[in-house]
């Protein structure tokens, strides 16, 4: 079992060492924790986000910067470079690749996980038909969750084929499997369905290239934002679940970033995985990744198997 903290450097040169990677959505979460595990392995990391330390984005929190992810990525032995970035800007993402392309000359891996509409949810979405969800914050999660990526994709596509071995890897909420059901209102399963359908598309049209395009998602994640929600740290999250027992089968950030980063590694990862849609569960199963406790949650499982198909169990017996 692995036992990696967040600052651990790797010993000797990483699987990854020499390769540049892009983290587009990396201030925090998911995003921020998959920027340090391909740092991790040696990756060169670009970090993009709009929290900096002299700007906070619509999200409201000033904890996380791209800064910050940054500077963790060259502790835990990679070098990160921080970039502010509004992906719905084109001409700052135009920007971007002109400096990665004047820097590197190439990208070898692009990781998509913008979105930053958690703030939206509550209040517009959950618990609402569509109509009843402003129009303004319906499209506003579009273009977060829709736009922002095709964008990023549509620009910086050209400079990853130039890679020999291109990865285009889409971070969303749900797998193909699980997106089967509803999710709860059309903004927000249009927005957390669309990746997928990009990375099946983009699967075909890299393939000549030698690419692979992959959609992942992590389980019931315990991102900065899902902590503040309970009032809980990763120290102590196990409180949460006195409130809400289903966060028994939550996972840290890291969980889906090591699982990409092992993915990233792999020389066979095109016949594995170009086109389809997995998770961090199934990830950690095929390269022998834990959490960092050690554990092995997988949450899709657990909602497949109790939550939704009213077999008897716990969060407990899914790790």
């Amino acid at each position: 079992m692995q036992h990696h903290t967040e600052t651990q450097h790797t010993n000797g040169p990483g699987p990854l060492t020499g390769r540049i990677a892009l983290v587009a959505g990396a201030t925090r979460g998911a995003g921020r924790a998959l920027a340090i595990e391909l740092g991790r392995a040696g990756a060169t990391v670009y970090v993009t986000g709009r929290t900096t330390r002299e700007h906070v984005s619509e999200v409201g929190r000033t904890t996380e910067t791209i800064e910050e992810t940054a500077e963790l990525v060259t502790a835990a032995g990679g070098a990160g470079i921080a970039v502010p970035t509004d992906h719905l800007d084109v001409d700052r993402v135009r920007a971007l690749v002109e400096r990665i392309d004047r820097e590197q000359g190439r990208l070898d891996i692009l990781v998509n996980d913008l979105w930053g509409g958690e703030h939206l949810l509550s209040e517009s979405v959950f618990g609402k038909k569509s109509w009843e969800t402003p129009l303004a914050d319906g499209l506003r999660i579009l273009e977060l969750g829709v736009r922002s990526h095709v964008i990023t994709a549509a620009l910086l596509l050209p400079l990853l084929i130039r890679s020999d071995a291109p990865l285009h890897v889409e971070v969303t909420d749900g797998t193909a499997v699980s997106n089967r059901r509803y999710r709860e209102n059309l903004y927000y399963d249009l927005a957390k369905n669309a990746p997928i359908r990009i990375a099946f598309g983009l699967g075909e049209e890299i393939a000549e290239y030698g690419g692979t395009a992959v959609a992942v998602t992590p389980g019931f994640l315990r991102s900065e934002q899902m902590l503040t929600h309970f009032g809980v740290t990763e120290e102590n999250w196990r409180d949460a679940v006195a409130r809400e027992p289903a966060f028994g089968i939550a996972e840290s950030p890291h969980y889906l970033a090591r699982a990409v980063a092992a993915l990233a590694a792999d020389p066979d990862r095109a016949a594995r995985w170009n086109g389809k849609s997995t998770s961090s569960a199934e990830l950690a199963r095929t390269y022998g990744v834990h959490d960092v406790d050690g554990s092995r949650p997988d949450a899709w499982g657990y909602f497949e198997d109790v939550v939704y198909g009213g077999k008897n169990g716990s969060p407990d017996d899914y790790r």
